[in-house]
């Protein structure tokens, strides 16, 4: 599971998730902070990195195009300092694996983690 974590996520939870054993890169060590979202899905999808993020537009980005990759985790959870988020990730990704590989949206809220699979269509 390689993780690409978005502009807003704690720069240093990518370090901790490496730590732990996760190949995780935060877009600020690669060059991509002002990237646009759609740029940031090309570089997963053509790196085979699960896309990190709090921002809803991933997924409606996903849905329009009808893509079937990458796989999106959307965090709705707020001020997540880094080993927080770092243990949330960790869950997720011990809960949904196989989803994650196989293309889906989840969306990671207080109470629950939602999946769609990948394309999203209406």
């Amino acid at each position: 599971m390689k993780l690409l974590l978005d502009q807003g996520l704690p720069l240093s939870a990518a370090a901790l998730l490496c730590e732990a054993g996760i190949d995780a890169l935060h877009v600020g060590e690669i060059g991509l902070s002002a990237a646009s979202d759609t740029e940031i899905l090309q570089k997963a999808r053509d790196d085979e990195y699960v896309v990190v993020t709090l921002d809803a537009d991933f997924h409606a980005l996903l849905a329009v195009t009808e893509a079937t990759s990458p796989s999106v985790i959307r965090i709705r959870i707020e001020r997540l300092r880094a080993q927080a988020l770092t243990n949330l990730l960790i869950t997720v990704i011990d809960e949904c694996e196989e989803d994650l590989d196989r293309g889906v949206v989840v969306t990671v809220e207080p109470n629950r983690i939602r999946v769609r699979r990948l394309p999203l269509l209406s």
